[in-house]
């Protein structure tokens, strides 16, 4: 597989528990896999643990290209990979807005309430008209429903936008993500506004 046009790197939301299910683990480890064979960067928090780890090191083991960008008071609980490319800065918010930069599209994996966090601030930055980058999210066995059915429930009751629903893809399976990140970009263009100034 070979990625599609302009797609140098994704940014990989994913959990860093190292409790997840053993399925959703490997389905980490082989998107890894798939990022370092399709010659794509892969953009994420930096360390070893959880669905991120396994992701990375797949990635770097199958010789793929790795950024890392994880704040200084994570380095121990996350276990920073020192084996890839890795970036320290001092906070939450400029690891967001780094990793975000560094991107040209999103992948979200299974992953807690870190995820979530950070998948909604990139949805609501969308929403603000601020980028049109493709954001995919990985469906395993149904995983992200409740999320999808919160966004369409606010859409129900006039406080989101109808539209809003095309701006992520939804798959269930991993060789599905970038044809699905491709043809996000297809329809749309990449557009980027700046977030500071």
């Amino acid at each position: 597989m070979t990625k599609p046009p302009a797609l140098d790197s994704v940014c990989v939301y994913c959990g860093s528990s190292n409790a997840a299910d053993p399925a959703l683990l490997k389905a980490a480890a082989d998107f890894g896999a798939l990022l370092a064979k399709s010659g794509v960067r892969m953009v994420y928090g930096g360390g070893q643990v959880g669905l991120m780890g396994a992701c990375a090191r797949a990635a770097h083991s199958g010789g793929g290209r790795v950024l890392g960008v994880i704040p200084k008071f994570l380095m121990r609980r996350e276990v920073v990979y020192e084996d890839v490319e890795t970036r320290v800065v001092d906070t939450m918010h400029q690891r967001k807005l780094l990793m975000f930069e560094e991107a040209d599209a999103f992948v979200v994996l299974p992953g807690g309430v870190g995820t979530l966090e950070e998948v909604i601030e990139l949805m609501s930055w969308r929403r603000l008209s601020l980028h049109t980058k493709p954001i995919v999210f990985l469906n395993q066995d149904g995983y992200w429903e409740p999320f999808f059915a919160l966004i369409r429930h606010t859409v129900d009751h006039h406080l989101t936008p109808v539209e809003f629903l095309d701006c992520w893809r939804s798959v269930e399976r991993i060789e599905d993500i970038l044809p699905a990140i491709e043809s996000m970009a297809g329809q749309a263009g990449v557009t980027v506004v700046p977030l500071v100034t």
